[in-house]
Formats: C-alpha cells, sequence, structure tokens
C-alpha cells in the first residue's frame, strides 16, 4: 500500500532505516508519548502529542493540523479571512480552515531532557495531495540552501543568542489579577509578575553567575540534553539578561538547533518557576535590548574549505579593504548584505519591539556597514592573523557576524535572507566599501527605524522579492501588517508588547 511518505517522495532507504531506529527506541527506552512538532511563520513550535501506538503509522501517514497555524500573527489571530469567498487569492489550499498534514522528520528524533517519558520529531507541512506548502520556512531555507549548491556553496553558521531569564512571582490562580486567575484570561493573554535574577550591569561576571547558576544550569541540561552544541552560557549587561554561544553548524541544523533552543529552554525553565524570554526589549524600565548575532562563512562544497579565507591579503591593500581579509567570494558576499540590508531587515528583526534596539553606542547596529572586528557596524568580519605581527589574512575561521538580527527572529527566514542577498552580490561581484571605524557617525545608509519602513523596504527590493518570491513576501508581508494593526489599534500598545512579546516569545 502506498503511503503519505511515498507520495511525497520521502520514503527513500535512508528514511526507512531512520524510521526502523525510532520505533526499535520506543521500544527499549520506555516512552509513552511523542511530540509532532512544527515550527510556524514566527520560530514557535505547535504540533500534537501522539500515544506509542499511533507513532508508527503517523511516520508513514503523517499527523493532520489545521491549516490557519500557518496564517495567524504573533498573537494568535488569524490574518486571513478563510471563510470568505476570495479571501485566500493566490493561497489555494488554506481556505476554510482545511487541513494540512505534518510528516515527521524520524532523524530528529529526541528524547525530551526536562519532560518525562516524552519524546519529540520535527515535521514540516503538506498538502493533502502530497504537494509541498511553499510557505513553510523551513523549506523556505531549503530551497535557498539549494540554489546556493547551485553556486557551488554551502552555508555554515555559528549563533550567539542574547535572552533573558526571570523568576515568575504568581501564584497562580489564587492571586486575583494575576496572569493565571480565569477571570483575567484574555487574548493575548496577561503576563506572570516576575523579579529578576541579577541586577547587571556587571558584564560576564562570575559573582552574578554564581546567583544564578541554578537557572543555567537548567539551560545547560536542556541545551546538551537535546543535543545541541552548546559552548558557553554568560552574563550579559543588562538585568537578568545571558547569552548562549553554540559551534558553527551548517544552515539546516544551526536553525533546527535555534528553534529547539528557545523552545526547550523556555518549558524546561517554565517547570522550575521560571519565565524565559527571547523579546528583544523586555517591558521594564532598565533592561538591555537582546540581539542575535549570526556568524556565516560560505563552504565549497568541491573541497571543503572556507571560501571566505584568502592565505594572504591583497597586495596593496589597506587594513579597510575587505579584500585585506576576505577572499574575493567573501567581499561579494559581504556586499551583497549590505546591499539588501533594509529588506532583510523584515527576517532579523520581524517584531514592532526589535526596532528599539536600533540605537548608537548599544552594540546595535544603526547603518548598512561593515567593520574590522567592530561591535557597532552591521557586519563585523572577524579574521585574526595567525601569529601576531603576521599577515591578518590565513585564518581558517574567517567569517562575517552579522549583528542585525534579535532573538525572536524565525532562523529559517532569518537565514534565507543571507543567503539570497548574498548570492545577489556573488552573481554581480558586488565590491564592498570601505570597513568603518566610526558606525555611528553617519554616511552609510540607515536601517529602517520601525517595522513598517522595514516592509517597505522588502517589497521594494526586487531582488529579494524574486529570492522568497513575490508570493511568500505578501504572505509575510499580510501577517506583519496585521500585527502592525493589532498594535495601533490597542487601547494601551506597550501593553500590548507585553502580552504578545513577552508573554508569547
Amino acid at each position: 500500500m502506498t503511503t503519505f511518505a511515498h507520495r511525497c517522495a520521502l520514503d527513500t532507504p535512508a528514511r526507512a532505516e531512520q524510521v526502523a531506529s525510532v520505533i526499535g527506541q520506543l521500544k527499549t527506552s520506555g516512552i509513552a508519548q511523542v511530540r509532532f512538532s512544527w515550527c510556524d511563520q514566527h520560530g514557535n513550535l505547535h504540533g500534537k502529542t501522539l500515544m506509542i501506538g499511533a507513532v508508527e503509522r503517523a511516520l508513514h501517514e503523517g499527523v493532520n493540523m489545521v491549516g490557519t497555524l500557518m496564517l495567524k500573527d504573533i498573537s494568535g489571530h488569524t490574518s486571513y479571512k478563510v471563510f470568505e469567498p476570495d479571501a485566500l487569492a493566490g493561497m489555494p489550499g488554506f481556505a476554510h480552515a482545511a487541513n494540512l498534514v505534518m510528516l515527521p522528520d524520524p532523524a530528529s528524533f529526541r528524547i525530551l531532557p526536562w519532560a518525562s517519558h516524552t519524546a519529540w520529531m520535527l515535521c514540516q507541512p503538506w498538502f493533502p495531495d502530497a504537494t509541498p506548502v511553499a510557505i513553510d520556512t523551513r523549506r523556505v531555507l531549503q530551497q535557498a540552501l539549494a540554489k546556493l549548491a547551485q553556486a557551488g556553496f554551502g552555508l555554515m553558521c555559528g549563533l550567539e543568542v542574547e535572552f533573558h531569564i526571570y523568576r515568575i512571582e504568581d501564584r497562580g490562580a489564587t492571586d486575583p489579577g494575576g496572569a493565571l486567575d480565569p477571570d483575567q484570561a484574555a487574548w493575548p493573554a496577561p503576563v506572570p509578575r516576575v523579579s529578576i535574577l541579577h541586577p547587571g550591569y556587571d558584564l560576564l561576571s562570575e559573582a552574578l553567575a554564581d546567583r544564578t547558576h541554578a537557572a543555567l544550569r537548567i539551560v545547560q541540561d536542556t541545551a546538551q540534553g537535546l543535543g545541541l552544541p552548546l559552548t558557553s552560557l554568560e552574563i550579559e549587561a543588562g538585568p537578568s539578561q545571558f547569552e548562549a554561544v553554540f559551534e558553527a553548524t551548517d544552515a539546516l541544523t544551526a536553525a533546527d538547533h535555534m528553534v529547539l533552543f528557545r523552545n526547550g529552554v523556555t518549558q524546561a525553565l517554565r517547570r522550575a518557576g521560571y519565565h524565559a524570554t527571547f523579546m528583544c526589549r523586555p517591558p521594564f524600565a532598565n533592561i538591555m535590548s537582546s540581539g542575535w548575532h549570526l556568524h556565516q562563512s560560505l563552504t565549497e562544497l568541491a573541497t571543503g574549505r572556507n571560501a571566505f579565507m584568502r592565505p594572504k591579503s591583497k597586495p596593496g591593500s589597506a587594513p579597510r579593504d575587505a579584500q585585506h581579509v576576505l577572499s574575493p567570494t567573501g567581499e561579494h558576499y559581504l556586499a551583497g548584505l549590505l546591499a539588501h540590508a533594509a529588506g532583510m531587515a523584515v527576517f532579523a528583526t520581524p517584531t514592532i519591539n526589535g526596532y528599539g534596539r536600533y540605537r548608537p553606542h548599544a552594540l546595535a547596529p544603526r547603518a548598512a556597514l561593515w567593520g574590522r572586528d567592530n561591535r557597532g557596524a552591521m557586519l563585523r568580519v572577524i579574521g585574526t592573523a595567525p601569529r601576531a605581527g603576521s599577515d591578518p589574512a590565513g585564518d581558517a575561521a574567517t567569517r562575517i557576524e552579522n549583528r542585525l538580527g534579535e532573538p525572536a527572529a524565525n532562523p529559517y527566514l532569518y537565514m534565507a535572507s543571507q543567503i539570497i542577498a548574498g548570492l545577489d552580490g556573488l552573481r554581480r561581484a558586488l565590491a564592498a566599501p570601505q570597513a568603518s571605524d566610526d558606525p555611528y557617525g553617519g554616511g552609510a545608509a540607515a536601517l529602517p527605524a520601525s517595522l513598517d519602513e522595514a516592509l517597505q523596504a522588502l517589497t521594494a527590493d526586487s531582488v529579494l522579492v524574486e529570492g522568497f518570491g513575490a508570493g511568500f513576501v505578501r504572505y509575510i508581508e499580510t501577517i506583519k501588517r496585521n500585527e502592525l494593526a493589532q498594535h495601533a489599534q490597542a487601547q494601551d500598545p506597550q501593553e500590548w508588547e507585553r502580552r504578545a512579546y513577552f508573554g508569547r516569545i
């Protein structure tokens, strides 16, 4: 009998082995249930929990999910009128809140370290006729990576993720007016009252690390229990702010890791009485914005070599020239990122709240420029001389760090935007301007000051529109415009941000 996986052209010998491995582990590990999860357009997980007896069939036939999950803004409101004729023009398959099918990737099988007797698998949505759902953000990245491979390259990404952890002070439903008081339930929901774990303003303090050891140990155990390549946990500058750093992997794996990390630590910390948030600017008077710094380099598929590294500096080049450290490929890619910075901001900073981070002298970018090891620049080129006083080129870890992103970004879209922009730089052999030594001094194109400005820049950028597809860009714009409208119409916009972002991201 033909399975749904077979109809989707995924029923390969390799997948059959992975399915057999999952079934074998379920029989011997004491697992009682498996979460079948899918990453939404905002980078959050949704799904269904199946009992063991239903798992084997679901591996072959998938699990139904309501299609409107793909049409919701960050607060959970559907951005399309799915029951009205012609409301979904150009998006067949979503009318009437019809079902999609979540088909799991058996290679993603994990036993959750915080939930007893529970396993997990990552799924992707398909239409019931076994055609792929084009607006699935993981598929968007897969398609971008395929185009990059046609040019002979793969993308490596390393993650530096800032976030906040707070202690929950609510007493639940017994606390009148609290976040779990049923009389206060709303959409979006109220948020818990919290207190900070450390007072901040003491970067990398060992004393503060000791004070927050219990919460950070939960983060460590969760990340490592999920198999994520965590290398460090650090005390950041702001009150109750932290940073997690991960080893570089291929881009798709790195994006999966980001989704797992955000969702996993949020759940594990909540069980212990903490509230973790990846909102850029939590809703308190004295905070520091959180960023997501995306380290990236291209790999030559034929050789495995770092395509950004050059053996020696270009003859006659000066330290502010891109090819003093970067290869021609690296310079063209860098120039592509700069050329499309304004439009890619939608994918790097997708929330209304996140644009408050772009301010001078805040270790965040204000303009589309680059610098050599300069944390005020949007793009920080990193390449260290092998020996003191030697030629600065030749570092096998030569890379570009994009500091544009906020930690709430959907990782698949953030990374896809880098590929589309970088490929344009490669195709046109774009030359990069000189590095900036004064990233807040003016002279370069300013980054968007709001989500509205970023959306305008995206729709005006023909390269990004073509790369993502005009239909996908219209889809993202519709969802984000709905988000902007809700914020504008809210009686208290700051409270809306508190509930939609602090409570849900």
